[in-house]
């Protein structure tokens, strides 16, 4: 049930990407920044704002943008983070990496087109939103992308290899990495919304927390997970000496850390009864991807 909605959500956001690019001025760049963002992974941060835009009554056309726009964002994190200067990776979402198939300088160049479109696509003109919201939303996805967020987690991240860190200190690079993005996710169907300040705010703090469940999961998958089933190399984090909650205190506990987060997101969705149920669905469908 779960894997056919989130099926469904990704070719929705892929023929919206699809219709988007085709009404681009032609550049050398569209097939790499297709290859990037079009037909690959589960596409779980637009699910997570159209199941949040569920609990609000929030149409799908009126989120679609949003969606695609965190996936541009996520793609182009992505396609920097395989680059050789950092994690070096060749496989993504089951097939060659983007600098694989189409070389690092044009790598570089579509992935920085992808974070520049996102903005575009939320401040397009046919995007019937007004423009106070617009410049709200757009604010926040700048902050959650750049330096106090994405690219300052993966810098912490490279950092950290092969250091000893202390939890406090992976849980904030983590937060940072992947917390923030679905920070946004939610934060933006708060304002779609027109919800309180208050509201926004608990709703920012909720998704920075499914973000780390994600990554905590996502680091599991590395270890206990296949080639197949992640789509891109596993048991890479033990060689290149990451710093994970599992590399810190060991399978059990790190697990038992994920399962309490888990818990502690639930409970904070009690308060929206039935219409929180796809996502709490989606929140269970995270931590149990391979266990």
């Amino acid at each position: 049930m779960i894997k056919k909605k989130l099926s469904k959500n990704a070719k929705k956001i892929d023929r919206f990407l699809i219709r988007y690019l085709k009404n681009q001025k032609n550049s050398l760049l569209i097939n790499p920044m297709k290859y990037g963002v079009i037909s690959g992974g589960k596409k779980i941060r637009s699910t997570i704002i159209f199941d949040a835009g569920k609990i609000f009554n929030i149409s799908e056309k009126k989120l679609i943008n949003i969606c695609a726009a965190v996936e541009c964002i996520h793609s182009y994190s992505l396609i920097h983070d395989d680059l050789p200067c950092m994690d070096n990776d060749s496989v993504r979402r089951g097939k060659p990496a983007t600098h694989i198939k189409y070389g690092e300088a044009s790598a570089v160049l579509a992935g920085s087109s992808l974070l520049t479109l996102a903005f575009e696509i939320i401040t397009d003109k046919k995007y019937l939103l007004n423009s106070k919201l617009k410049n709200k939303i757009v604010s926040s996805l700048a902050g959650c992308s750049g330096h106090t967020g994405i690219a300052g987690g993966q810098e912490l991240d490279l950092k950290y290899e092969n250091k000893n860190k202390k939890l406090n200190q992976i849980i904030n690079m983590q937060k940072k990495k992947t917390g923030k993005l679905f920070n946004f996710c939610l934060y933006a169907v708060g304002e779609v919304a027109n919800k309180s300040s208050e509201e926004k705010i608990f709703l920012s703090n909720l998704g920075e927390e499914i973000g780390l469940l994600f990554q905590l999961a996502d680091d599991f998958l590395d270890i206990k997970g296949s080639k197949k089933l992640v789509g891109k190399l596993v048991k890479k984090d033990i060689k290149k000496g990451k710093s994970t909650l599992h590399n810190l205190m060991g399978d059990k506990k790190a697990y038992k850390y994920a399962y309490k987060l888990k818990k502690k997101i639930l409970r904070k969705l009690k308060k929206h009864g039935k219409k929180a149920q796809d996502l709490i669905n989606t929140i269970e469908f995270i931590l149990g991807r391979n266990f």
